[in-house]
């Protein structure tokens, strides 16, 4: 039997730790990251049916709004290289959320996206300044932001897939996951990795259920992902391509070669295209 359990964390642990991990910092080095780049930031709450919606923001409030949204496990320091860079500063406010169950919104109470939604919904209301909202979701965040702008229509003009992983049948059944966090093994696993299993184990039937709504997504739609993607396979692309018969434009970016975590190896390339945006 012990044999049989360090083989299983053996593989648990090498694939996990291979995915989204950019972890949660506090506000005080939060704030000091920003510093040093001269980057005036704002840590804020939205607090709702006693849950909390931990936010970052930089950039003129006059201006037209990128919201990003990180996978899973992860938190809004997943895009903090964005949040400074003065280039999107100069046409953008720029905020990132730390989603439901991680960072500082409620840590380790972990929703399902539609769940998720209706807590990060009331966002848009308080970021409403008569210019267009954009949305950046990573990885977990792809579907994430799906789902959003499936909810709000109104809200949002354009979504920015990074590496999404939209597809349900492109996702492993991983039937073990139940194990770790309906028994005491979860105690076992570490940090953020032990909500992210328990999300990951939703986004089986989340994207189910999302596959029948992407239809209703008018806005356009930005996908870009590597090739060779081996957290969420590159094929989809195609998928999404395919399932948003209603959207007013979509723009594929394919990078050669490239892994996962293209937020990070294709910061230039992705940054370029956000400034794009309003043109």
């Amino acid at each position: 039997m012990k044999i049989i359990l360090s083989l299983f964390f053996l593989g648990y642990f090498s694939f996990t730790l291979k995915s989204c991990f950019t972890f949660k910092i506090s506000d005080k080095k939060g704030k000091a990251y920003f510093k040093t780049a001269n980057v005036a930031v704002t840590f804020k709450n939205i607090v709702q049916n006693g849950r909390t919606l931990h936010y970052v923001q930089t950039g003129n409030n006059s201006f037209p709004t990128i919201v990003f949204v990180h996978g899973t496990p992860g938190s809004w320091s997943a895009f903090k290289a964005y949040l400074k860079d003065s280039l999107l500063l100069s046409k953008y406010r720029l905020v990132a959320i730390d989603r439901p169950g991680f960072g500082k919104s409620d840590f380790g109470k972990v929703l399902n996206l539609a769940e998720q939604s209706l807590l990060i919904k009331p966002l848009f209301d308080s970021l409403k300044n008569g210019q267009p909202i954009f949305l950046v979701g990573h990885s977990l965040g792809g579907p994430m932001i799906c789902k959003l702008a499936v909810d709000n229509p109104a809200a949002i003009s354009a979504l920015i897939i990074l590496a999404g992983s939209q597809d349900p049948l492109a996702e492993k059944a991983e039937k073990w996951r139940p194990v770790l966090f309906k028994t005491p093994l979860n105690y076992l696993v570490p940090g953020s990795f032990r909500p992210s299993n328990k999300e990951l184990w939703y986004l089986k039937k989340d994207l189910k259920y999302l596959k029948v709504e992407l239809y209703k997504i008018t806005c356009p739609v930005y996908l870009m992902h590597g090739t060779k993607d081996k957290l969420v396979p590159f094929s989809n692309v195609a998928y999404t391509k395919k399932m948003l018969i209603n959207s007013a434009k979509i723009k594929i970016t394919v990078f050669e070669n490239e892994n996962h975590f293209i937020p990070r190896t294709k910061f230039v390339e992705i940054k370029n295209a956000l400034l794009k945006l309003t043109n």
